[in-house]
């Protein structure tokens, strides 16, 4: 089982986050903040990944620090458990539909992190969290986790059905790029021998 833990404390946030890669889509997740755990859960059930997060955060003063925090928290964690990534099917890709919306999410698990956004929102919030912090929480995975990350929102009006559909379109990505593929027998998916580094 390809498992990791992180603890991360700073004079803002207090998190706890643990994964396992070769999961069933098992969730435990408290970050104070209701739509970013109901996003949390979304990525866990559909990424088959097990993920349990506990954050306690500056809430009094905005969702910020929590929500990057948690990213950055969840990224090192699943970075962690990769390892050296060998076996890995290394690339994911998805394009998941919800209602009027429909989004595109490309990435490889590189261990080189960017993240390209192309997501508008036309409300500043949903619910009590800034709508800008969901980008916020995509740079802060991405960088953690070693992903090069694409997110790209083809077209949608509900900005709920918007960042679900992100949300549930990485996790059906991900879960293609960190499964062992049964071919590659355990080598690393880069004829430079390891990933991440110079192109």
């Amino acid at each position: 089982m390809r498992r990791a833990e992180v603890e991360r404390s700073t004079k803002e946030t207090a998190i706890r986050v643990a994964v396992n890669l070769d999961g069933t889509g098992q969730y435990r997740v408290a970050t104070g903040i209701g739509f970013l755990d109901h996003m949390l859960e979304q990525l866990s059930r559909h990424s088959l990944i097990d993920i349990e997060v506990a954050a306690k955060g500056d809430l009094h003063i905005d969702f910020h620090h929590t929500t990057e925090d948690v990213g950055i928290a969840l990224g090192e964690a699943v970075s962690k458990a990769l390892g050296d990534r060998r076996g890995i099917a290394r690339y994911g890709s998805a394009i998941i539909p919800m209602d009027e919306t429909c989004t595109r999410v490309s990435l490889d698990a590189s261990n080189r992190p960017y993240l390209v956004w192309k997501v508008v929102f036309s409300r500043p919030k949903l619910g009590e969290m800034d709508t800008e912090l969901f980008k916020e929480w995509f740079q802060a995975f991405a960088q953690a986790a070693g992903l090069t990350l694409h997110v790209e929102n083809m077209y949608g009006e509900n900005n709920h059905h918007i960042i679900e559909s992100c949300f549930k379109a990485l996790a059906r990505a991900l879960r293609q790029a960190v499964e062992a593929d049964p071919r590659a027998a355990g080598t690393v998916p880069s004829t430079k021998g390891v990933l991440g580094g110079s192109l």
